[in-house]
């Protein structure tokens, strides 16, 4: 009987998550590599919206249909390399062939090394499907080859260095598709300059119809929302482009705002603090001259 496909089905477990689906007992305990067309059948079985409680690594070729993360869509036509956190629900395609492999890592495999807290920073976990990486097929065949050492190292016998080669490759996985990203950011230069303008225009939009005096400062999730992207994505498609977060241009654009009106003088640095959001003007006060190096009045009287 087909469970309830709305309601995600969660795993603590890699043999958990293997059992339901009919695969075979997971080579180690918190470490998995499939092999995807094994899953397909099952999953049309047992529902196919998942919240599984370890890091998921996926790469998908030849796939038809659409795929839901959160609550955006995203047609795998052309393939791409998907990275999920623990507890995030992440629902496959349904309909057509899916080839390639998901590597499944439970997050008590990273304890005692650095790698622990250092996948923590890749901001890719948090981007949204629609934002999966593509590769090249040179990067292709850097990908499917690191996949190969650590299904290899799951194949073989169990030793004292087991753990620690898959966790070296684990690492460099991740570091190269960090390096993949930032050349998929320079080769989308132009639609991410398109997204640029539109974040412009929102934050001209915010700022000059005093949202912000009802609203307060923008944040981040509210910009990213708009432009319908993950707010990792924004930050570093923003620091790829200028240098700076998605944070900085907020504050960027306030502080350039700001400078208008205290040229224009008609209102008080209260008064102007008040209509860019902040609840309190001395917090206006300090990132102005944090960012400016001078007082909010030091910049008024300068037009004297």
């Amino acid at each position: 009987m087909k469970k309830d496909e709305h309601i995600p089905q969660k795993f603590n477990s890699l043999s958990d998550f293997h059992r339901v689906l009919g695969l075979p007992k997971p080579m180690h305990p918190l470490v998995s590599l499939i092999e995807i067309e094994t899953v397909n059948n099952a999953a049309e079985e047992v529902g196919n919206t998942f919240t599984p409680n370890f890091y998921k690594i996926v790469y998908k070729t030849n796939l038809c249909g659409k795929a839901k993360y959160g609550q955006s869509y995203y047609d795998f036509g052309e393939g791409g390399l998907i990275f999920t956190a623990p507890n995030q629900v992440f629902e496959t395609p349904r309909k057509g062939d899916s080839s390639g492999f998901a590597l499944l890592i439970h997050p008590d495999f990273f304890l005692t090394y650095p790698l622990a807290v250092k996948i923590k920073q890749f901001g890719f976990f948090s981007y949204a499907t629609n934002e999966a990486l593509h590769l090249s097929d040179q990067e292709k065949e850097t990908i499917m080859s690191i996949f190969k050492i650590i299904g290899d190292e799951l194949k073989s016998r169990i030793d004292d260095f087991s753990q620690d080669v898959m966790i070296s490759q684990i690492e460099l996985l991740l570091n190269y598709s960090n390096r993949f990203y930032k050349r998929q950011f320079i080769t989308r230069k132009a639609i991410n300059s398109d997204l640029l303008q539109k974040l412009e225009e929102i934050l001209d939009n915010y700022f000059n119809h005093e949202k912000s005096l009802m609203q307060g400062i923008p944040t981040v999730q509210y910009l990213s929302e708009r432009l319908n992207v993950s707010p990792s994505y924004l930050s570093d498609m923003l620091r790829s482009l200028t240098g700076q977060n998605a944070q900085h241009h907020i504050h960027n654009k306030l502080i350039e705002t700001a400078k208008e009106k205290l040229s224009a003088r008609d209102l008080s640095v209260s008064e102007i603090a008040y209509a860019l959001g902040f609840e309190h003007p001395q917090s206006f006060s300090k990132l102005f001259k944090t960012k400016t190096n001078l007082t909010p009045l030091e910049f008024r009287n300068s037009f004297n």
